[in-house]
């Protein structure tokens, strides 16, 4: 849309006219305005009536000016003249030149649409070069909340298929009831609310067996956020020893406070799958519950690992920070950035440790739902959890973190620690804005879509 866009457009022309060509060498190598972290506000709605772009609706030029004052003015005048958006624009010195400068633009249109052409022509005359790129191809990634739901059913597992060596493998009932939640999840949709499950009584002798065993250890050792935030859903989400919490009732509290909300799935999904969510304030949640001949021990993620470790961080704002921020540096991702920043989500918001005062506490929900992972982590006492043997602790470092291998079956030997989630998530946020990312996405609330800064192409499925 053009309404709101005309002051920042005479800002940045007054900002950079006197510059003139001189603006590279003293902004920086790589100046890159409007295309800002991925955890700053949404970009305005469009005014009421403007015409809606295409999702993909961006066009990618590189532009070869003149070294003279005023030559960036020059072009990026007539981006306000023809009422175009720019979403970012970077500049370079041309190579092997002192004479030139590359510019590269990204703006809101589509070639063919009027302002675009009008505005491609005028560029051409002001320009020594001009060159309209291509859109850049990227794997397919959700844009808006409803594409979710596309994904949300590839699961690793179907939900069902337990290994011969799960708890539950010789169960028929209990093979038959995870059957009953795994179609129930794969029957939803994002957008409608989550239905109540009505949970047996042995299933809820299991909940009551891990909350007895697991609640002294959190009031020790879990983070000060979860301990006040736990109240809270205590007394909005029928959080309690007896009583396993409604999912839909731990949306409405979540999204009143940070606008995360959950959505039921019926098993694993793939770490690009999952960390997509993320990005939308997602959090794919499983509703089956451990096998009752061993509560205190579940091979796969259940519904205590899901409400008991994840759901309450989820009602802080810095660590609901910190999680979409993931997510969205997912978006797009290649294959071996995305293993990067799962590994990275293991270690924090999975794993993660925090130092308050003079004692270690966790905020990760495989420490905060595990008795024995916890009290191994946490513990200043040996023996903790069953073993004598204490985790190497390291400073939260995600660029270090990142590439640390880590097991699934015992206790982890590497843990991070940071000074605060603010600092977990500010590491985070330079360790993201590194990453050779095809395009910056950022996710707006209103539309719950996904806005990107660049003219990408991207698969027509999943």
């Amino acid at each position: 849309g053009g309404g709101g866009g005309d002051d920042r457009h005479r800002a940045m022309l007054r900002a950079l006219g006197p510059l003139g060509a001189s603006a590279p060498r003293r902004l920086g190598r790589h100046l890159r305005w409007l295309s800002t972290s991925p955890t700053l506000s949404s970009p305005p709605a469009a005014p009421a009536g403007a015409a809606a772009l295409p999702s993909e609706g961006r066009v990618s030029l590189l532009m070869e000016l003149g070294d003279r004052p005023g030559a960036l003015y020059d072009v990026l005048r007539w981006f306000w003249k023809h009422d175009v958006n720019l979403t970012a624009i970077e500049s370079r010195p041309k190579p092997l030149s002192d004479q030139h400068f590359d510019v590269y633009v990204d703006f809101e249109g589509a070639k063919g649409e009027p302002s675009t052409d009008a505005l491609l022509e005028r560029l051409r005359a002001e320009c020594s070069n001009m060159l309209v790129m291509d859109d850049k191809d990227v794997p397919w990634f959700p844009r808006q909340v409803q594409d979710l739901d596309l994904i949300a059913n590839r699961t690793l597992d179907a939900g069902t298929d337990l290994e011969s060596d799960h708890p539950g493998f010789n169960d028929a009932l209990y093979r038959r009831r995870r059957k009953d939640l795994a179609d129930i999840a794969n029957a939803h949709t994002v957008t409608e609310p989550i239905p109540n499950i009505a949970y047996t009584a042995e299933e809820l002798a299991t909940w009551a067996a891990v909350w007895d065993r697991q609640h002294p250890l959190l009031e020790r050792y879990a983070c000060e956020e979860y301990l006040r935030i736990l109240p809270l859903m205590q007394k909005h989400c029928g959080y309690g020893r007896d009583n396993i919490p409604q999912q839909q009732d731990i949306s409405n509290f979540l999204q009143r406070r940070t606008g995360f909300r959950l959505r039921p799935v019926a098993g694993l999904l793939s770490s690009r799958d999952f960390l997509s969510g993320l990005a939308f304030r997602v959090f794919f949640s499983t509703q089956y519950i451990r096998h009752p001949s061993k509560p205190l021990y579940t091979p796969e993620p259940d519904i205590c690992h899901e409400l008991l470790g994840h759901a309450p961080m989820f009602a802080d704002p810095d660590f609901a920070d910190f999680s979409q921020q993931i997510g969205l540096a997912s978006l797009g991702a290649s294959d071996d950035d995305v293993k990067k920043l799962a590994t990275c989500y293991w270690f924090s918001v999975e794993f993660g440790m925090l130092r308050q005062g003079n004692e270690l506490k966790a905020y990760g929900a495989g420490l905060l739902s595990s008795f024995g992972e916890l009290e191994y982590a946490c513990a200043p006492y040996r023996p903790a959890g069953g073993t004598d043997e204490r985790p190497e602790l390291r400073p939260w470092d995600p660029f270090q973190a990142c590439n640390q291998a880590y097991p699934i079956v015992t206790y982890q030997p590497v843990l991070y620690c940071a000074e605060s989630l603010q600092d977990a998530t500010d590491k985070l946020r330079v360790f993201c804005d590194s990453m050779p990312r095809p395009f910056h996405a950022r996710y707006n609330p209103n539309t719950d879509s996904i806005w990107v800064d660049r003219a990408v192409r991207r698969p027509e499925k999943p």
